[in-house]
Parts: C-alpha cells; structure tokens; sequence
C-alpha cells in the first residue's frame, strides 16, 4: 500500500491513496518537495490568491476582463499572474476568438490541501496504539455490576465541562442500547473502577457496519495515572482485530489531554467543527478526529 500521493498524481488528479499507518516512517521525496515549492512560490503573491480564489468561486469560465474589474487591476497584470498560476497548473486558459477564458483546475481542490498536509506530516505513518501501558492498570469488558461505576465516572467527566455535551448522565438502558457489546471496556485500579471507553455505531446502514465513535472516561482523581492509555490501547485494538475499519470522535478543544491520548493511538485530527452545538447556552467547537484501520478487512466474497 502506499505511504503517500506524489506531486504528479495530485496534477493529474489522481485517487488519493489511503496512507499505510503502520509502516516505518518516510520522508518527503525531492521531487515533490520542489513541487510544492513551486506551488508555494506561486501563491506567495497576494494577487495571484485572490485571483485563484475568484475563479474557484465562481463555478464557471470567467473572461480575463472580468477578471480585472472585480480585483481592479490592469489587463496585463492581470494576464501577466494567469499565466503563472497557468503554469503551475492552478487554472486553465482558453481561447474563444479574442477572448481568453480562465477556469480553476479541479484537481486543485484536493491537490493543494494535499500539499500542506504533505508538509506538515499529516499523511505520514501514525501508530497504532500507546506501549507505555501502566503495569498496575487492568482493563476488562464491562459487566452489570460495573454500571453504577460507570455512570459515576460519567457525571464526573460531565462536572468538568470540557467532556461532552450531555448535562445528565444517560439511562443505563440508553447506555446499553446505544454501545457495541463487544467493545465496551472498563479499567480496574487496586481493584477499583477507574474508567471506562465504550464504542458506539454511527449508523445503522449496512455500509458503515465498520465505523464506531469513541468514548472514554477516566475518574476524578485518577488522571495522569495512564488510565486513558491503557483504555485507549484496548479499544483500538480490540476494534482492529474485529475488523471495524474507522474510529471517530469528536472532543471540545480545551480538552487538550483527550485529543492527545486520541493522537497517540493513531487518531488524527480532520478538521474543526465550529458552533456545532451549545452547551449551557454557549456556542461551542469540537475537534473532530478519526483513526483508520492499517489494513481493509478482507471481504468474504472476495
């Protein structure tokens, strides 16, 4: 499988490949390194950004006249930065008589956020799962007994108001309703119940059987003892060898410590959720992160 998207492939359009997260670390290649360079160089002119950016909006062939009345600027500075952006392969230019047509080119849309991933390590290998694991930590499925532990470490995590979004701890019944059997684990500390993490389908659609959203919870007073590492180490795992394909959750960003224990465990972060929901009358973000599994599970029809 491979580790990455050459800068060729992203020019041509090509599929972008799913990145192997469990081989040996790989460095950006000189090709595509000069590549993006270029890129980078060319749109390090803030005109050229707002030209590329007025194309990209505006969802068909614009005239190089228009061009130059909406950014108020000359026709051949105008020509002049078209023909740079042309030649990086950032628009498209025709000619229909005496008139010149620009329009973006669409492998644009995913080739340039490519290249800034590219750069900043985020299609690199990520690992699988934390090996610092806590000797003194035990983690094991949650039986009945353990839900009066669970629903405590619950409410606790809703106290700080950096955990989720419920203001009430769920109904046992709901809880149980809404979690994968198989993987609901919960962490033993000197024999006491210190955490749990359960995984939670997102759909009932057959095509995401394989995609679950995570949930972990540590006590009040026992973090910082590697009790979210050894929780997080089990769910991951266990999900791989069931063959769930996608982890997902969703963490507010001044949880700083959950996003971090999500990040060592292979999770990455995919973007920003702004005021996606409020939270005691207040608008509030979330990062929302995904783990993929290293490996596609082997169809039985295949």
């Amino acid at each position: 499988m491979s580790t990455g998207l050459s800068a060729s492939d992203v020019v041509s359009g090509a599929a972008l490949p799913l990145t192997d997260v469990s081989g040996p670390p790989t460095q950006l290649g000189p090709q595509d390194a000069a590549t993006y360079a270029e890129w980078f160089a060319c749109l390090a002119e803030p005109t050229r950004v707002r030209m590329l950016h007025a194309v990209a909006v505006a969802g068909h062939q614009v005239s190089v006249g228009e061009l130059t009345a909406q950014l108020g600027i000359s026709q051949s500075t105008c020509s002049h930065h078209l023909r740079k952006l042309a030649d990086v392969g950032f628009v498209h230019l025709r000619k229909e008589g005496t008139t010149t047509l620009v329009s973006v080119n669409p492998a644009c849309c995913t080739g340039l956020p490519h290249a800034a991933d590219a750069v900043m390590g985020m299609l690199g290998p990520r690992p699988c799962c934390p090996t610092d694991l806590p000797a003194d930590v035990t983690v094991r499925p949650l039986e009945a007994a353990d839900w009066a532990d669970v629903r405590r470490i619950y409410a606790e995590g809703i106290a700080t108001g950096h955990a989720t979004f419920e203001t009430e701890v769920p109904d046992r019944r709901e809880l149980d309703r809404k979690w994968l059997t198989d993987h609901r684990w919960v962490a033993e500390l000197d024999g006491t119940v210190v955490g749990w993490t359960a995984l939670s389908p997102v759909s009932t659609r057959p095509v995401y059987a394989g995609v679950a959203e995570s949930s972990i919870y540590v006590a009040d007073g026992a973090r910082g003892r590697g009790i979210g590492t050894a929780l997080i180490h089990k769910q991951v795992t266990a999900a791989d060898a069931a063959g769930l394909w996608t982890l997902q959750t969703a963490i507010f960003p001044e949880n700083r410590a959950s996003i971090a224990l999500h990040r060592s465990a292979g999770y990455r972060t995919l973007g920003l959720r702004e005021r996606i929901g409020r939270h005691h009358g207040v608008w509030r973000d979330t990062v929302f992160l995904e783990r993929r599994r290293a490996t596609d599970p082997v169809d039985p029809e295949d």
